[in-house]
């Protein structure tokens, strides 16, 4: 679908399924935008590799939408990045710098039960 294709901005899901973690990754590597893409796992070392191998300008581990606060730059890398540097933070200043930002969050299995919303107060 186009939603998979074309770079859009929204409340919008999609989902593309793979057999292994070098597909996945490959898939989301050969894509022209890289604004933000997330994995969910209980394995931190899965999650490690895949903050490194993955190109992409804002990775979210076990969060679903991985904008980082503001001191950090919002945007992606590839097509995704429009003129040299994204909208605000550091970038602006650091104009041949490639940053990636990694969002995580590691709840206790055994307190927590499944839960891909937002985190709220407790």
């Amino acid at each position: 679908m186009t939603v998979y294709t074309d770079e859009i901005f929204g409340p919008v899901l999609s989902v593309v399924r793979v057999d292994t973690y070098e597909e996945g990754l490959a898939l989301i590597n050969a894509n022209p935008f890289a604004n933000g893409t997330a994995i969910f796992t209980r394995d931190g070392g899965a999650a490690r590799r895949f903050q490194f191998d993955v190109e992409v300008g804002m990775v979210g581990i076990n969060v679903p939408i991985p904008v980082p606060v503001a001191y950090y730059s919002f945007g992606g890398w590839k097509a995704s990045l429009l003129g040299d540097t994204h909208m605000y933070g550091p970038e602006g200043i650091n104009f041949y710098t490639r940053s990636k930002v990694v969002t995580s969050r590691w709840p206790d299995p055994a307190t927590s039960s499944v839960d891909l919303g937002f985190p709220r107060t407790r």
